[in-house]
């Protein structure tokens, strides 16, 4: 489970995030809604060590905050960027085989794991990452970083630049994955129908702050919420 208690980050004289507090339960998908500016993204780098704050963040007992990124990796906190973050110049087992490197799982048998959960890619193996589509990106995204079996899986904007039907197989699969890894995610989208169709839960930013929080039902259902926050008409 995460923790996330009186999380405050400031730039300068901005104040990003304001003593945000919410827990996203072991197993499950709690996303992160808002609009442009609302923190979203300095959330998710907070927790994977990317953005200096104040407050808490735990990892079961674990206090995240203060420590290096790639320590927090180590703790199995795994951190897809908004923009996917794959190298264009590499190969798609290029990239995957850097997931690798801080894993002790042997090389073929973690390729061999993301290729049944990712068929296209195991097909474009030996494509360069630049010729994939938005969607394979995304696929080889989200492979890169559950190849090191992460026990938390950070997604920033998924579906940014996707086409409806690819939004909505990356939501389904994302889902799949919660379900069948046992994984906790945190999921941030500006696209709240879809995000808070496959969650459990939800917390609702504006303006670093937290507006909202609950199980994601009701948080779809809330006319004010949808009118105000979420950008979805009633």
């Amino acid at each position: 489970m995460i923790r996330v208690a009186g999380l405050s980050v400031t730039y300068g004289a901005v104040r990003a995030l304001r003593d945000v507090s919410f827990e996203a339960p072991t197993g499950q998908i709690t996303t992160v809604i808002g609009a442009n500016g609302a923190g979203k993204t300095t959330l998710l780098r907070s927790i994977s060590g990317l953005a200096r704050a104040e407050g808490s963040i735990r990892l079961d007992e674990r206090e995240l905050l203060g420590m290096a990124t790639e320590d927090v990796a180590r703790l199995g906190v795994a951190h897809v960027p908004e923009g996917r973050g794959v190298i264009a110049e590499l190969t798609v087992e290029e990239n995957l085989r850097l997931g690798t490197l801080a894993s002790k799982v042997p090389l073929a048998e973690s390729l061999a794991s993301q290729y049944a959960q990712f068929p296209a890619l195991e097909r474009r193996r030996r494509n360069y990452a630049a010729t994939l589509s938005g969607g394979e990106r995304q696929m080889l995204a989200m492979a890169r970083a559950l190849i090191a079996r992460p026990s938390v899986l950070l997604l920033d904007e998924p579906s940014l630049g996707l086409a409806p039907q690819v939004t909505a197989e990356t939501m389904r699969t994302i889902a799949q994955l919660c379900a069948s890894e046992s994984l906790t995610v945190i999921l941030v989208e500006q696209n709240a129908k879809s995000a808070l169709r496959i969650a459990h839960d939800a917390v609702v930013l504006h303006l670093g702050q937290v507006a909202a929080a609950g199980p994601s039902r009701e948080i779809a259902a809330d006319p004010e919420l949808r009118r105000y926050y979420l950008g979805v008409a009633s």
